[in-house]
């Protein structure tokens, strides 16, 4: 009996069995009620064998900050084939049903995700349009240069649930100014605090929180845990903060834990001011790690709904290999106050195929660096060097929560 596609009409416990098969580490209760409450089950698209579930893909309804704009994009998640069902093209019949749903409903330009396997989704047209850095910072090179004002910053420990409002406002206003970066409804508030979100308890102490202030008004915040090992370190699970004084202040903090040698942080952005500042270039031991893939659902849409570092006219043919309403020459034209971009039968300055697209949607890598991979090609002179100047972002994209 053949595989089918369609809409997901089972309950959440039967699409837990399939995750916990898939991921072949099962998450803790705590962990899948925190998943529960942010699934979205009428995004739900499933495979299915003689009314087995095998297969399933879903998305979440964000709303994600790319240059000069925030729009609708689909979070893609728990994404799973049955083991018993691998390499018989569930997946890609899985995707190609998810993204026609999402170009059909007209809503989300794009979509995005994170990737357990990160060289998975490329053939079904995601690029890598963000990373981030995990660090080990050891007590002995922790030293920071001196910043102004920092003295003028207090930093008081606060129950996580009753700042729970203030932190999240003020992240959500630095969330707009950041691509990559979704705003946080009650329901994403509550998931990441939740004390069930963490893959290691054991030996942990619970998720606390530590505010900056200044003259009274809140400037930043941090989450972190302190866990107990061999070492012993301080686990940052995300620091927010409205200027460099009151960053500065916060870090100073999670440097300095007393009993503890270390002070470790998964997804600190490429581009904060941390890595320059301290006096030890190698004391955090970067590793860059994929963070957002993004898919551009509907390229001329896509490309209109952001804006552009400097004002930009070019024609770019598109290569897409699974959603064919992409392949074409698009015309794009505008720069920071919008854009436009439409079909075309102009021909094409500059060629790139859709993972690409993706990969530079947010402002990174640059065009540039990808024509350099011979990625992109040039047809018309000064083109490449021109559209990656415009595709530019005055920061580098970060996705500060997973999905």
């Amino acid at each position: 009996m053949a595989i089918e596609i369609g809409r997901f009409e089972g309950d959440w416990d039967e699409l837990v069995e399939l995750v916990d098969l898939a991921f072949a580490a099962p998450w803790s209760e705590a962990q899948l009620e925190s998943e529960r409450r942010v699934w979205e089950p009428e995004r739900s698209t499933v495979a299915t064998d003689e009314k087995q579930l095998v297969g399933h893909t879903g998305a979440f309804s964000l709303r994600m900050t790319v240059p000069g704009a925030q729009i609708p994009v689909a979070g893609v998640t728990l994404v799973a084939v049955r083991p018993t069902h691998r390499r018989r093209g569930i997946l890609r019949d899985l995707m190609r049903a998810q993204l026609t749903e999402i170009h059909e409903a007209g809503v989300e330009p794009i979509a995005g995700l994170t990737a357990s396997e990160p060289v998975i989704y490329g053939r079904f047209g995601y690029g890598l349009g963000s990373d981030h850095q995990e660090i080990v910072i050891r007590k002995w090179s922790r030293e920071l240069r001196p910043v102004a004002g920092v003295d003028d910053v207090r930093i008081r420990t606060v129950a996580v649930r009753e700042a729970l409002a203030t932190c999240a406002a003020l992240r959500n206003r630095l969330a707009a100014d950041q691509p990559g970066m979704f705003h946080h409804d009650e329901r994403w508030q509550d998931h990441i605090v939740s004390e069930n979100v963490t893959s290691n308890p054991a030996n942990a102490s619970p998720r606390r929180c530590v505010v900056a202030e200044r003259n009274g008004e809140v400037t930043g915040f941090a989450y972190y845990r302190s866990k107990r090992t061999d070492k012993g370190f301080i686990d940052v699970s995300r620091v927010h903060a409205e200027d460099l004084a009151s960053h500065v202040a916060l870090w100073r903090f999670l440097l300095e834990p007393d009993l503890l040698s270390e002070t470790h942080y998964g997804k600190l952005p490429s581009d904060d001011p941390l890595l320059d500042l301290l006096l030890d270039p190698r004391a955090p031991e970067p590793i860059t790690r994929d963070g957002l893939w993004i898919r551009p659902v509907d390229v001329g849409r896509a490309l209109a709904a952001r804006t552009y570092a400097r004002e930009i006219d070019v024609v770019i043919a598109v290569t897409d290999g699974f959603l064919p309403w992409n392949e074409g020459s698009w015309h794009l034209a505008g720069g920071p106050a919008g854009a436009t971009c439409a079909a075309t039968s102009r021909p094409a300055d500059l060629t790139i195929d859709v993972r690409e697209l993706g990969a530079v949607y947010l402002g990174k890598p640059s065009l540039v660096r990808l024509g350099a991979a011979g990625l992109v090609h040039e047809h018309t002179a000064g083109a490449l060097a021109a559209a990656s100047q415009a595709f530019s972002a005055t920061r580098l994209p970060w996705l500060d929560t997973g999905f």
